[in-house]
């Protein structure tokens, strides 16, 4: 077995030591930070891919945080709790939807402030929400349908291929 050069370990340990920095570093400022301010309530039939840590947005700005999910025994909508910085006041008229980060990216909880001049307070809820949409379930959909597209073409021109029956 070849001996290993001292200088060979000590750089290995360097790029390791780097590497593992990095990774803290990504780890600790992954913007997942809570925003302090006021809480809100929100209640949704889905919201697929929205935990703890998600992002609040208005107009794509971060103005808050989810602080809390869970399910209503009663009614069995998902029930979300989330942090809205205190400089922004929103209508009481706003209305919330579960929204696409990215393509590839998780959901956000997306507010759209409406025209109300009396603003929700501390703990009020938004009643006008979107739940979200499962990308899975319209790709389904969408499969489905060009199946039955497909058979029926199918259908139409095996039906014109036939020669008409003697009268």
């Amino acid at each position: 077995m070849a001996q290993r050069n001292p200088s060979e370990l000590v750089a290995g340990a360097v790029v390791l030591a780097v590497a593992v920095g990095f990774l803290g570093y990504a780890v600790a400022n992954t913007g997942r930070g809570t925003v302090s301010g006021y809480h809100l309530h929100a209640r949704f039939d889905r919201i697929d891919g929205v935990s703890v840590g998600s992002d609040v947005r208005l107009a794509g700005v971060k103005v808050g945080s989810v602080t809390a999910t869970g399910v209503d025994p009663k009614t069995y909508q998902a029930q979300v709790t989330f942090s809205v910085m205190s400089s922004l006041r929103l209508p009481v008229d706003s209305s919330a939807e579960i929204a696409s980060d990215s393509i590839l990216g998780g959901k956000v909880l997306s507010l759209v402030p409406g025209g109300d001049e009396k603003m929700l307070a501390d703990g009020g809820e938004v009643t006008i929400t979107q739940s979200a949409v499962s990308l899975e379930q319209l790709l389904g959909k969408f499969i489905f349908n060009v199946g039955d597209l497909s058979s029926n073409v199918q259908k139409m021109l095996r039906q014109d291929a036939k020669p008409d029956a003697p009268k």
